[in-house]
């Protein structure tokens, strides 16, 4: 029942667009109706997602806490389609960890102060896909939850975070090619010059958010 008040909560408070859609999801063997376009916490719909939200600790660039707790929201598309992808890899013993997902605008502009590259951080004057709920920053884990080897950490500015950089050992980049192709191919796209950042295509337009979520 606390899953469902909160999706229902959301329903009516996020900052969302369009019609309600024939789509509607069990939890609990009772059927909730959901909005594309409306945010969700992951967690609600899949707990193996593994969560390292790195804004909500000092683990950071910032070197501070921007997210008072741990959650991941996105947009309900967003979800779906990162379920799909996670189904896919579970098959292979394979689990998706998130990094980061749905970014308030006011955390936005304070990443923009402290690196102002358009590299690495989108101007906050036209948005991160962040912001609009539809972007997440993540990479893969195995059975044992160690992390697939990627060639450098999260948040790396510098070019060997980018795909395009080939001085990197075969396994590393298969890593990131098998990431990038499962990605691809369900909807998301990739960020150049970061390894771990991916784009729903279907989410450019929708518009930027400033809610902060509640915490437990």
């Amino acid at each position: 029942m606390k899953i469902i008040l909160r999706i229902l909560v959301f329903l009516f408070i996020s900052t969302c667009n369009g019609q309600l859609l024939s789509k509607s999801l069990s939890i609990n063997q009772k059927v909730v109706a959901i909005n594309d376009t409306v945010f969700v916490d992951i967690k609600d719909f899949d707990a193996t997602f593994v969560l390292d939200m790195k804004y909500a600790t000092t683990s950071n660039f910032l070197k501070t806490k921007v997210y008072e707790c741990a959650s991941c929201y996105l947009r309900y598309k967003t979800v779906v389609k990162l379920l799909k992808i996670s189904k896919i890899l579970s098959q292979q013993g394979v689990k998706i960890k998130l990094f980061d997902c749905y970014r308030p605008l006011d955390v936005q502009k304070k990443m923009w102060r402290l690196v102002s590259n358009p590299n690495y951080v989108a101007n906050p004057a036209k948005g991160s896909i962040h912001n609009k709920g539809c972007a997440i920053d993540m990479t893969l884990v195995d059975a044992s939850g160690a992390d697939f080897d990627m060639g450098t950490p999260f948040d790396f500015f510098g070019i060997e975070a980018s795909h395009n950089y080939q001085k990197m050992p075969d396994n590393v980049k298969n890593n990131r090619i098998f990431l990038k192709n499962i990605m691809l191919s369900n909807g998301f796209e990739a960020f150049d010059s970061e390894w771990w950042h991916y784009n729903l295509r279907e989410g450019l337009n929708e518009k930027n958010a400033n809610f902060k979520w509640q915490c437990n």
